[in-house]
């Protein structure tokens, strides 16, 4: 029997270990596909249009929004970063799940768009703010400047966990994806994802009527 596919939004401060969760997904199904994000910022070196991002011009983006086919935009250091809905709800619709890892603006306007009935969002909390400051350290990549820029931000992060569908509490990498997994699939067999109940509901009942 098919189903819908669920949009996964999987949001975090900074260094609670979303990215990482994110690719363990991945790893245990290769049917999870990130959303391909649209950008007015040039391509890099080795990016490819339609993979790694949709590379369009200011004026092509802004028209997209106004015609309401960005599921969520935002504007980074100058660029202008957004998801595309058509590929997101053609996904779903072929019962494929999309996974987005997002900030919670991007989550909330997501949430309320016109595929909000698919959504599943979930928020990863740190242990503790003192593990966040090591993960942010253990990571390598940032100096103290943007380290400390990003410890800033994550109270605004967290304040808005009470917005999400699930908070978990990442303590335990493992344990986390399991409980990931878990939610995922339960999600997978709600009523209002298997449209074809109906269906089979209604020749379960003529059945029955054929045997009176």
């Amino acid at each position: 029997m098919s189903r819908r596919g669920l949009l996964i939004i999987l949001s975090s401060p900074s260094g609670a270990g979303k990215s990482t969760l994110a690719g363990r997904l991945r790893d245990w199904d290769d049917t999870l596909r990130f959303s391909v994000s649209a950008t007015t910022r040039p391509p890099r070196a080795g990016e490819v249009d339609g993979e790694d991002y949709y590379f369009v011009s200011e004026e092509e983006f802004r028209g997209q929004v106004d015609q309401g086919d960005m599921l969520e935009h935002a504007r980074v250091f100058g660029n202008y970063y957004g998801s595309p809905k058509a590929p997101v709800k053609a996904a779903i619709e072929d019962g494929r799940d999309v996974l987005f890892d997002i900030d919670w603006q991007g989550a909330q306007q997501i949430k309320n768009s016109s595929l909000q009935d698919s959504v599943l969002s979930i928020f990863i909390l740190p242990p503790s703010i003192t593990e966040l400051h090591r993960r942010l350290i253990s990571r390598g990549k940032d100096d103290d400047a943007v380290i400390e820029g990003r410890m800033q931000k994550s109270w605004d992060e967290i304040s808005h966990w009470d917005g999400y569908d699930y908070v978990l509490i990442n303590d335990d990498l493992d344990h986390t994806e399991t409980q990931l997994k878990t939610i995922i699939g339960a999600e997978r067999l709600r009523r209002s994802q298997q449209p074809e109940l109906v269906d089979h509901v209604r020749t379960l009942q003529s059945e029955f009527g054929d045997r009176t």
